[in-house]
């Protein structure tokens, strides 16, 4: 693929993925400047491998499986163990609509989901991936996803009906 081609192909992933990448980016890593950081990384990976590009999944989900091994790099690091990585829903990427009170727990409770179960519940639920797709982009079975989908969905009703209780 030309030069010229790829950088179309560029310009057209960033206009119709940078956004949706770049949330997914952010609750994985809970740092916008680190998810901005990432979701260029994921492109620039993608720009350079796209003769590799072999159209068994989506261009949505070949760009998610991407930014979420960008993400696990990152979160390997040293330096992101040593950091402090507090989540503060005031610093999250501009929703195209405003939360109501309920959509910040909900949001407070999947940020706080361990990291396997935060990926699934953010492609299948969030990106509106199905279970195939988010396996794919995971790189493990459809059957995982769907366990681990199950397992957030309960922990996050446990935790949302304890939060209602205390109200």
């Amino acid at each position: 693929m030309e030069r010229s081609e790829r950088d179309r192909w560029l310009e057209g992933a960033m206009a119709r993925w940078e956004q949706s990448l770049l949330r997914t980016c952010f609750a994985y890593l809970g740092d916008l400047s680190l998810a901005e950081d990432a979701v260029q990384e994921t492109f620039l990976k993608a720009w350079k491998n796209l003769d590799r590009f072999r159209g068994e999944a989506s261009e949505k989900t070949w760009l998610l499986r991407i930014a979420i091994n960008t993400c696990k790099d990152v979160r390997r690091s040293a330096w992101f163990r040593r950091v402090n990585r507090a989540v503060s829903l005031d610093s999250l990427p501009e929703a195209p609509a405003p939360f109501a009170s309920r959509d910040h727990e909900l949001a407070r409770a999947v940020l706080s989901l361990r990291p396997q179960l935060r990926e699934a519940v953010l492609l299948c639920w969030y990106q509106e991936l199905s279970a195939s797709e988010a396996a794919r982009a995971l790189g493990v079975s459809r059957s995982t996803v769907y366990n681990r989908l199950n397992k957030a969905r309960r922990r996050l009703r446990g935790e949302l009906e304890a939060w209602h209780e205390e109200k």
